[in-house]
């Protein structure tokens, strides 16, 4: 399905543009439209945005909506999505950790896609540019290297050559790069990147296969992350902070400091691993922890090596994509954290929601998912 836009029409004059791209865009318009009262656009790469989120259809009846088809890939749709915009949002992307999309298409997406929408917000005099980017930029690349509370200035830069952390790299430094770019009204382009943590919460596409997953499974959730030390983001902070770099952009006095930068986003989430993370968000409906050990990582990161050979060697006759790889085995056990004192600093970022309000609000989402699974197991009887 091509990608869609839909356009938010407030009666402030101000109007903001939004790739829309799961569970993060939809929470920060809702943030955008309560906090700043603009005009808002939208673009996606599935589905209608009123079939994705129940609350962007509550926002429907709020403000004027118009949903706009088209492709990041096209040049005439981008630039007619930009004008008129004052602000762009940029997240959408190709997210891929387990190498089944082709490349060629994440790049195309994530790379060019980027380069296009930055080429048409010249056209258009767009003077701000959010990006949204990802932790995997900054690694991890061993899961022997221990990182607690990075920091910007440390220039952590992921090597991995797999499309999605390496497409998204050089899609930041695009972004970076066009900082000061002359606009065609003679305007200057102000950009900058934000780097959120895994983002947990509700809506989260990840966490929602995982729980189907244990679903399916009896309840019981996989621990192959059980050895990671991360610091997960809650969606809703991770929107407010594209809020205060939205306004940051937009103040001369900000804006020095701000342009051509960027931040690491996290919370006051407790440092963890993942396993225990899902498990804290799941255990009030009844889902426990596998209770079989499992690989040691080092094993699981030669198996991936080898199940990267097979696919290799097998690749002219057949496409074998493996069930992991030595990126996602890595990625699944680091100790990865950082802080948020740069965005503190500058944009003025706090968290908005509180580690216990994030939790309640993933934990009455999940209970709504399990409560889903029942009413299909019902129907399939029946």
């Amino acid at each position: 399905m091509p990608p869609q836009y839909m356009q938010a029409d407030d009666l402030c004059p101000e109007r903001v543009m939004l790739n829309l791209a799961e569970q993060l865009p939809s929470t920060t318009m809702l943030l955008i439209t309560q906090e700043e009262k603009t005009r808002a656009a939208f673009d996606s790469s599935s589905q209608p945005v009123s079939s994705k989120n129940q609350d962007l259809e509550e926002l429907q009846s709020k403000i004027k909506l118009t949903l706009l088809e088209g492709d990041i890939l096209d040049e005439q749709c981008l630039k007619g999505a930009c004008q008129g915009t004052s602000v762009v949002i940029h997240t959408a992307s190709v997210i891929d950790v387990r190498n089944a999309v082709p490349r060629e298409t994440i790049m195309n997406v994530n790379v060019k896609g980027t380069q296009l929408l930055l080429e048409a917000c010249v056209q258009a005099s767009v003077p701000v540019f959010i990006h949204t980017s990802t932790i995997e930029v900054a690694g991890p690349n061993s899961y022997r290297e221990i990182i607690q509370d990075g920091r910007e200035e440390e220039h952590h830069e992921s090597a991995w050559s797999s499309p999605y952390p390496y497409s998204k790299k050089l899609a930041e430094k695009a972004v970076l790069g066009a900082n000061g770019w002359a606009l065609k009204n003679g305007g200057t382009l102000y950009t900058c990147a934000l780097r959120p943590m895994y983002i947990y919460g509700e809506g989260s596409p990840f966490l929602s296969a995982y729980m189907h997953g244990a679903l399916n499974n009896n309840g019981i959730l996989t621990n192959h992350c059980k050895f990671s030390r991360v610091n997960p983001v809650y969606v809703g902070n991770v929107a407010w902070a594209h809020i205060l770099a939205l306004r940051a952009l937009r103040d001369p006095k900000k804006v020095p400091n701000i342009q051509g930068q960027f931040y690491y986003i996290s919370d006051d989430t407790p440092h963890q691993s993942y396993d225990d993370l899902n498990y804290t968000l799941s255990k009030e409906w009844g889902f426990c922890l596998d209770s079989r050990m499992s690989l040691p990582i080092s094993l699981q990161y030669w198996l991936a090596f080898l199940l990267e050979i097979v696919s290799f060697l097998l690749s002219p006759i057949y496409k074998y994509n493996p069930c992991f790889n030595r990126h996602l085995v890595t990625l699944s056990n680091s100790v990865f954290t950082f802080s948020y004192k740069k965005a503190q600093r500058d944009l003025g970022y706090e968290p908005l929601y509180t580690w216990e309000e994030a939790k309640q609000k993933t934990k009455e989402w999940i209970g709504s998912l399990v409560k889903q699974h029942k009413e299909t197991l019902k129907t399939k009887i029946h």
